[in-house]
C-alpha cells in the first residue's frame, strides 16, 4: 500500500481512470473489481498482475482491486512506450508511401480496360492493390493483363460482367463476395457519350433541326443507366463488402470513387446535352450517397473525380495494341496546362482521393483549369 500511495497522489490532479467496476459481494469493504488505466501528462502506469492499493476520501478508505491486462491485451498497447514515443518526430508517418499507401488493398474498377479506367488499374496495381478490372468484352480485360500486369507489385484481374443492369450487378456482387471477405475500393467508372450536335443555327428553325432531330428518348436513358444508374447500383450492392474493409484495417475506411465528369458541372452543353445531363446528375448522385450512408453511421467513404479530357477511346475513339489512346499535346493548347491531361494526372488523382482519410462527400475536379474558361 505504501509503495502505491505516492503513485496515485503523485499523479492527482491528472490521473484519469476508466473504470468497469463490478460490486464485490463484501458490502463492508466497498471492494470493487476493475480494469483500470491510469494516465498523467507525463507518464503511463501499467500493472501486470492483480494489484490493491488504498484510494483515501473524506478520511475513508476504500480497497480497490486492478486487475490490469494492458500489456497484453489492450487496445493502446505498451503505454509506456507510447509515453516515451510522444516526444518523437512523426515524420515516418509523412512519407508518400505512407501517406498514399495502396499495398494489399482489394480494388475494383469498372470500366478498367481503356482510357482513364485503366490509367486508375494501372496506379493501384504497381503500387501493391489487388485489382478486379470489370469489361464486358473479355479479350479487351485481358489484353490488359498482358500488357500491363506483369512484374508489378499487385495484380489484375480481370472479370468479365454487364454493370448497366440490376441483374449484371447483382451478379458481379455475388462473384466477388465468393473471392473476397472485403473491398477497399470501388471505382465507379464505366460510362457511355452519344455523339455531339450542332448547337449554332441562325434560325430557330434550324436549332430546332439541330437538337431535336438526332436524338431519341433511348439515347437519354441509355446513357442514363450506364452513367447514373449502374454507379448507384454498384455503390449500394458492394455496401456490406466496402463496410468490411472498414472493419478490416484499423485508421482506414472503405471507399467508393465514381468517375463523373467537368461535363456534369459546366453551364454549357459541349454539343452533347444527354451525357452533360447525365453527368451532373451523377455529381449530385455522388452528394446524396455520401450523405445518406454517413447518416446511416457507416464509416465509408464517397467521393467523386471530375476529369477533364483525357485521351480515351471516348474522346479520341481508339486505342492502340495496349488499349492506350493518344492525343496531341496541342489538342488543348488553350488550356491554362496548355495540354490535355495524361496517366501521371489521373495517378495523383486517385491516389489523393483513395487515400485521403479525411475527404468525403467531395468532387475533385482535375482539368488543367477548363473551368476556369468554361464557368459554371
Amino acid at each position: 500500500m505504501s509503495k502505491l500511495r505516492p503513485l496515485v497522489s503523485g499523479l492527482a490532479p491528472a490521473v484519469r481512470v476508466f473504470r468497469r467496476i463490478s460490486r464485490d459481494v463484501n458490502p463492508r469493504h466497498h471492494a470493487f473489481s476493475a480494469r483500470v488505466y491510469i494516465s498523467s501528462a507525463s507518464t503511463y502506469h501499467s500493472l501486470s498482475s492483480p494489484t490493491t492499493f488504498y484510494y483515501s476520501t473524506n478520511s475513508s478508505k476504500f480497497p480497490y482491486h486492478l486487475s490490469n491486462t494492458l500489456a497484453q491485451k489492450s487496445q493502446f498497447g505498451n503505454l509506456r512506450q507510447k509515453s516515451q514515443s510522444r516526444n518523437m518526430s512523426n515524420n515516418a508517418d509523412l512519407l508518400i508511401n505512407k501517406v498514399f499507401d495502396v499495398k494489399d488493398k482489394i480494388a475494383l474498377v469498372t470500366g478498367g480496360g481503356s482510357g482513364i479506367g485503366l490509367m486508375i488499374t494501372q496506379t493501384l496495381a504497381v503500387n501493391g492493390a489487388k485489382v478486379y478490372i470489370v469489361g464486358r468484352t473479355e479479350e479487351k480485360l485481358e489484353n490488359v493483363v498482358q500488357h500491363h500486369g506483369k512484374d508489378i507489385a499487385g495484380q489484375i484481374i480481370p472479370i468479365t460482367a454487364d454493370v448497366r443492369s440490376k441483374e449484371g450487378v447483382e451478379k458481379l456482387v455475388k462473384d466477388l463476395e465468393s473471392k473476397e471477405s472485403h473491398l477497399d475500393i470501388l471505382v465507379n467508372n464505366a460510362g457511355i457519350a452519344a455523339p455531339k450536335t450542332e448547337t449554332t443555327a441562325e434560325t430557330p428553325e434550324k436549332l430546332r433541326e439541330n437538337l431535336l432531330n438526332p436524338t431519341s428518348v433511348d439515347e437519354w436513358t441509355s446513357q442514363y443507366a450506364t452513367n447514373v444508374v449502374g454507379p448507384y447500383l454498384l455503390t449500394t450492392g458492394f455496401l456490406p463488402l466496402l463496410n468490411k474493409a472498414t472493419e478490416h484495417t484499423y485508421g482506414y475506411s472503405g471507399t467508393v470513387v465514381n468517375i463523373s465528369s467537368i461535363s456534369g458541372m459546366v453551364r454549357i452543353s459541349q454539343g452533347h446535352f444527354s451525357y452533360n445531363a447525365s453527368k451532373g446528375a451523377a455529381v449530385h448522385l455522388n452528394k446524396m450517397l455520401a450523405t445518406e450512408i454517413a447518416k446511416a453511421g457507416f464509416k465509408i467513404r464517397i467521393n467523386s473525380i471530375a476529369p477533364g479530357v483525357f485521351p480515351s477511346e471516348m474522346t479520341t475513339q481508339e486505342s492502340g495494341d495496349n488499349q492506350k489512346s493518344k492525343m496531341p499535346k496541342d489538342h488543348k493548347g488553350g488550356l491554362p496546362s496548355q495540354r490535355p491531361g495524361n496517366d501521371r494526372d489521373m495517378a495523383a488523382t486517385i491516389l489523393f482521393v483513395v487515400g485521403c482519410q479525411y475527404l468525403n462527400g467531395q468532387t475533385v475536379t482535375v482539368d488543367g483549369g477548363y473551368l476556369i474558361q468554361a464557368g459554371t
